[in-house]
């Protein structure tokens, strides 16, 4: 009888030496005295291992530092305000000759014994930040502070400097097939909803050629929002809904609003002079940044809404589901009107070209772009799970690399 063939055993390599930052990482601080008559392109550290970004510049040396650092390309960057949160980097050549403020002290790494992109990919492990967050000093989260002593008090694992590359490489190429997964997922979305703009423009202009045109101050009433006493704001449970821009943003339905941060009832309607507007009125943000949100939902319930929000009755010519359709056909700004305060205009609504098909044409355009806006959300909550997923994969995969498994 042939004995049966033994599997090989693979040895388990044995572990890397750690050894402290101290040993492979040095001070590299290149001072340049502030100069009133010279203008700083400065830098700053994203938290979270995110990397470098630029900052305001300091115009004609107006600044209370003294000095600042300037960045060299192969520099390691630390913010001893946030680094314990992952406030480091490595320096890239798009930055060198620019400038830090004195709370961010730079370094340059043993070539010898480290590779700067071994420590790089270190440097993005929330295992890393725990550690140098024991060793900042300070109370609160906002007061800590990590000094380049601490720093070098951290222990890492060093494994011989090709592996290091070898690790670096295998690293980056993963990474990159994670980002382009990303990318993908992100770019079939913008495609959907693309063919969802598409599609709902040419359903509309279709309705014009067959039905003609009408000017929407004919067939929808411009409504009005007011202003609403502080003292009477966050209440909840009464009969009406006050809808503010900041509530066209909570979670539901993306049509409809059936809650708001703030009520009303028949006695705030007598004393300050409120209309009640009916279910079914198109509201949208009509003052500032809000606009370029392009944000319009539908009052499920009878309500009202603030002075920044704007809203159309549909006649009973329209239905609202198809006025909201329409609404969605272009950019709100677009709308504006004016240059100090961006702010959509009631006559720019009111003259509008709405398309009037009969109701019943009217209620399958609705229904057909529901049933493909109801495939992008699905596509956009598939996204963001799959973002999720994707997101958790660099910090697993860092995870392995260093302990030897990658």
């Amino acid at each position: 009888m042939k004995p049966h063939p033994v599997n090989p055993v693979h040895p388990v390599p044995p572990p890397w030496p750690k050894v402290r930052l101290g040993e492979v990482l040095r001070l590299d601080l290149d001072r340049v005295p502030v100069d009133a008559a010279t203008t700083y392109p400065m830098v700053g550290v994203l938290s979270f291992g995110r990397g470098l970004f630029d900052r305001e510049p300091v115009v004609n040396g107006k600044t209370s530092y003294r000095f600042f650092y300037r960045l060299k390309a192969d520099h390691i960057v630390m913010s001893q305000l946030f680094g314990w949160e992952g406030a480091l980097a490595l320096g890239e050549e798009r930055f060198a000759g620019k400038f830090l403020s004195p709370q961010f002290p730079t370094f340059l790494c043993d070539p010898s014994k480290l590779d700067r992109g071994f420590l790089g990919w270190l440097m993005r492990r929330p295992a890393f930040w725990e550690d140098l967050g024991s060793r900042a000093s300070g109370m609160g989260d906002r007061r800590r502070t990590l000094t380049p002593e601490a720093l070098f008090q951290c222990e890492i694992p060093l494994p011989p400097l090709a592996e290091q590359r070898r690790i670096v490489a295998r690293i980056e190429e993963l990474a990159a097939q994670i980002e382009q997964a990303r990318a993908l997922r992100h770019q079939a979305a913008q495609q959907t909803e693309a063919l969802v703009s598409s599609d709902l423009n040419a359903r509309l202009s279709q309705a014009a050629r067959q039905f003609g045109v009408r000017r929407m101050g004919d067939v929808a009433k411009c409504a009005a929002g007011f202003g609403f006493p502080k003292e009477r704001q966050g209440r909840t449970g009464l009969k009406y809904p006050f809808a503010k821009v900041s509530d066209m943003n909570l979670p539901g339905n993306e049509r409809e609003i059936r809650t708001a941060q703030n009520w009303i009832d028949d006695r705030d309607v007598a004393e300050l002079g409120l209309k009640i507007y009916p279910v079914g009125t198109v509201i949208f943000p009509k003052i500032g940044g809000a606009i370029a949100t392009n944000k319009r939902r539908l009052l499920a319930l009878p309500g009202t809404f603030d002075n920044n929000v704007m809203g159309l009755i549909p006649s009973n010519v329209l239905l609202s589901e198809y006025l909201f359709v329409f609404m969605q056909s272009f950019d709100l700004t677009e709308l504006q009107a004016g240059t100090s305060v961006p702010a959509i205009s009631q006559s720019k609504v009111e003259e509008l070209p709405v398309p009037v098909p009969p109701l019943s044409e009217q209620r399958r355009i609705a229904a057909e772009l529901d049933a493909l806006q109801a495939e992008v959300d699905r596509l956009k909550r598939l996204q963001a799970e799959t973002a999720a997923e994707l997101d958790a994969l660099l910090p697993a995969l860092l995870d392995r690399a260093f302990k030897g498994q990658l």
